[in-house]
């Protein structure tokens, strides 16, 4: 039997005091209910940002559980254009969520002092937002909650990706599910919510006035107060005034008014918005060849025999790798997702390979099947984000010293210097349910003196083998 790994299974609640861990650095941000702040990692330096939720700012048990609910929809997502969580903490006063640092500050900063986005640099955010609503939308979740404001820059760059937060507004609906809810924000709210009857087009509706602003630097419903916002929401009626829309594409104001239909059935899908003409017309990703060679031939060496090695490379890749490690790959992973649903297919895998070597590999339909049958660790059928950075980082560059002792102490829990099966089934077993067996068949994969444990030699030795 294999093991299956999802990114749930190392997102841990942890215990103990946060600044044990982490040095807290100055607040970059303030809500209703909480805070954020800028940390980093004591084990490794990495900057990371700490999301404090404040209890007793929570009045109800709603409340409460839109903390939990956040937690749980994070934990389970991985793509490159959302942000990643990294652990959980609860304390007598606080909750806390782990999460990567984005430096680029919010896109509505970006609007705010760019006054407006060209066409082109529009249609680059809106690839990503919308490849996020496709990825959200086919695993049944709506975010409820999309405007600038939580969308996060990567970085300062220009060049920067986008990085959806806040899921605390989130709900995994069920197919044909009406959602009665009333949430969001004034600005980006559909006028279903308002009536108390929508779908998950609720959040296409969002994207359609955040494209509106990107390309003008004005919401399509203005008032002076909500109430006024919401009216003028409600009716669904907007313009496309002089100048500011004057210089700009029939196709553009064609895709706003798709994503803007006040009748939601008649409404586009985050599949066909991605397949709009201007957005088929933007540029694409291009990857320098002598770039993306080796990545790629690492994704093509890739083996990991031993069910605990896999679970580890998912582990390092996920919680381990630096910002910069996994940026460095983004371009690369979004040029072979052809249809920006932030996973590979065997098929986008397969033009990926042929695009870059030819007719060089004999068989590549045989080749991609094996990759996919190594790479593709949650059995999926598609290969996510953090699986493609597994195998295709440089596996030195991957499995330094530092951080397989921090791989090999997270399964160590009892800091004995040994890892045994009771203590991969705490680690690996909270959403399996394979029986005792099956974790000691891991032990002794990696056991070399057959002492019934794993000690931090073998565990090294698992690790670095055919590298």
């Amino acid at each position: 039997m294999d093991i299956v790994i999802t990114p749930a299974d190392f997102v841990f609640e942890k215990e103990g005091k946060l600044r044990d861990v982490y040095k807290i650095s100055k607040k970059i941000g303030e809500g209703a209910f909480s805070s954020v702040r800028r940390i980093k990692l004591r084990s490794t330096g990495e900057k990371r940002a700490v999301k404090t939720v404040h209890k007793k700012s929570i009045r109800t048990e709603e409340e409460r559980q839109m903390v939990f609910t956040e937690v749980s929809i994070l934990k389970s997502l991985d793509h490159p254009n959302i942000i990643r969580l990294h652990e959980f903490y609860q304390d007598q006063k606080n909750y806390y969520m782990i999460t990567e640092f984005c430096s680029g500050g919010e896109l509505f900063e970006r609007i705010i002092s760019a006054g407006s986005i060209s066409e082109s640099v529009g249609a680059e955010y809106m690839l990503q937002i919308l490849g996020v609503l496709v990825y959200l939308h086919d695993r049944k979740i709506v975010h409820r909650d999309l405007k600038p404001e939580n969308l996060l820059m990567s970085n300062p760059s220009q060049e920067a990706g986008i990085k959806v937060i806040d899921f605390g507004s989130s709900h995994i609906f069920a197919k044909g599910e009406i959602m009665t809810e009333r949430v969001g924000t004034p600005y980006y709210i559909a006028p279903e919510i308002l009536r108390h009857q929508y779908t998950e087009k609720c959040d296409i509706w969002s994207a359609g006035v955040i494209m509106y602003i990107l390309l003008c630097g004005f919401p399509p419903f203005g008032g002076n107060t909500d109430k006024e916002i919401l009216h003028k929401v409600s009716i669904g009626r907007y313009s496309f005034p002089s100048p500011e829309w004057d210089g700009i594409s029939f196709e553009a104001k064609d895709l706003i008014e798709k994503m803007m239909n006040v009748n939601a059935n008649a409404r586009l899908s985050a599949k066909e918005a991605l397949a709009h003409p201007w957005l088929q017309n933007a540029t694409r990703s291009r990857v320098n060849p002598e770039y993306a060679g080796p990545l790629l031939r690492n994704l093509q060496n890739f083996r990991a025999k031993q069910k605990l090695k896999k679970a580890t490379l998912n582990f390092i890749s996920q919680q381990l790798t630096t910002k910069e490690e996994r940026e460095e790959m983004i371009e690369l992973f979004r040029s072979l997702d052809s249809d920006q649903n932030g996973t590979l297919s065997k098929e986008e895998l397969k033009q990926g390979f042929t695009k870059l070597f030819g007719h060089t590999i004999e068989d590549i339909d045989e080749e991609v099947d094996r990759i996919m049958k190594e790479v593709d660790i949650n059995k999926s059928g598609e290969i996510d984000y953090s699986e493609f950075i597994s195998a295709a980082i440089n596996r030195q560059q991957l499995l330094s010293k530092q951080r397989l002792e921090i791989a090999f102490k997270t399964f160590d829990l009892d800091n004995s210097g040994f890892i045994d099966a009771d203590e991969l089934k705490a680690v690996l077993g909270k959403y399996h349910n394979y029986d005792d067996s099956f974790w000691q068949e891991l032990i002794k994969e990696c056991d070399l003196n057959g002492d019934g444990v794993i000690d931090l030699n073998e565990f090294t030795k698992m690790m670095l083998n055919s590298l």
